[in-house]
């Protein structure tokens, strides 16, 4: 798989992916993405289970919760926010000063699980953003445990 193919599959942007074209109308567009967003950061500040991903974080994370949202805004198919104000993601290289293994994986995927879980609920779509979040944490990994 060449390089181009391999960004868009980690992506999300892949003709194999299910029915979904556009993730971010299917959720419900800038109130249900920036749901997400919020819902996420809260879980994340308050489940012991996510304690070391939150140590992690700067605080107050008002200002990183909206860039997530910028972020996935554009990742999930609606407006390109994060570009337009920071260019390319580059996730990888923006977060390559943090250690991050399978623990902290494990623990950033808890967090997005239980969001998913309380917030989508058309079944097809909670299992294509599980799919794709699960690819995105796992290509995060700069670390060995």
């Amino acid at each position: 798989m060449n390089l181009p193919s391999l960004i868009k599959r980690l992506f999300g942007q892949t003709s194999e992916s299910t029915t979904y074209t556009n993730l971010y109308d299917e959720l419900g567009g800038e109130p249900a993405v920036r749901a997400i967003a919020n819902r996420f950061y809260d879980i994340m500040a308050t489940d012991a289970a996510a304690k070391e991903l939150l140590a992690m974080h700067p605080q107050p994370m008002d200002a990183i919760a909206l860039k997530f949202f910028e972020f996935l805004s554009g990742w999930l198919g609606g407006p390109q926010l994060y570009i337009e104000k920071y260019g390319h993601p580059m996730l990888r290289a923006r977060h390559l000063p943090f250690r991050i293994d399978t623990k902290m994986r494990d623990q950033w995927l808890y967090c997005m699980y239980q969001v998913i879980d309380e917030q989508v609920t058309t079944a097809t779509l909670h299992n294509e953003l599980r799919v794709r979040f699960t690819r995105l944490a796992h290509h995060m990994i700069n670390t060995e445990a």
